[in-house]
């Protein structure tokens, strides 16, 4: 697997990064939404730099002008409902990408930390030779999006998988590594210390999803 990690120079994305983990900037449930998708924006930009291009021609009010566009078919998919956020960011620049959606939790069978994923509800289209961006703001221990890639693969093959999270930890990033294809370009905003004892990313920001769209039962 191919990791990017996009933070290690300074930017304006460690200033939304700081933003969305601040206690107090997350009081304002619009603004932490908008911190994610400018996050999304900025992954979008440097992963677009990885993909394919072709030479194009563009007709202007003057003249003709020789640039290039990008020649890959896109399909972004993000994991409901925290990668929503991140999902409009990414589509901000890949406008003419197709979307999916899938639902995956944390199943807690006897309501303890031990838990397992839920794949249940998914819209999608083919990803039959399209370059796939599986999309979620945080990889704690990676089972949710192990777990989606392979529903996915029903909806066919992929031609290049790049997986983009805003944060990872360690343990997160060698279960993709020991679970995903060694093909898989993993895009990371930023790299974070651990799991706790219930497999939440310290320091990390808290629930994306609650700080996002409110607390759920």
């Amino acid at each position: 697997m191919q990791i990017h990690y996009l933070s290690e120079a300074n930017s304006v994305l460690n200033h939304f990064l700081g933003q969305i983990r601040n206690v107090n900037v997350q009081k304002d449930s619009m603004r932490f939404r908008r911190n994610i998708e400018r996050i999304g924006e900025i992954m979008a930009y440097e992963l677009s730099k990885d993909l394919h291009y072709k030479d194009i021609e563009v007709q202007t009010p003057l003249g003709i002008k020789k640039t290039t566009e990008i020649e890959d078919d896109l399909v972004l998919c993000s994991i409901l409902r925290a990668g929503l956020p991140l999902h409009l960011g990414f589509l901000n620049y890949f406008d003419s990408a197709e979307n999916g959606f899938v639902s995956a939790y944390r199943y807690h069978h006897n309501n303890d930390d031990a838990f397992e994923i839920k794949v249940e509800y998914q819209a999608v289209p083919s990803i039959e030779n399209k370059n796939l961006l599986l999309i979620d703001p945080m990889l704690a221990t990676g089972q949710s999006m192990v777990a989606v890639f392979n529903k996915l693969l029903e909806k066919g093959t992929p031609k290049e998988i790049h997986i983009a999270v805003v944060i990872a930890v360690p343990e997160g990033i060698a279960y993709l590594e020991k679970n995903l294809p060694d093909n898989c370009h993993l895009w990371v905003a930023t790299l974070d210390e651990k799991l706790n004892e219930k497999n939440y990313i310290v320091p990390g920001l808290g629930d994306a999803g609650d700080l996002a769209y409110g607390n759920k039962l």
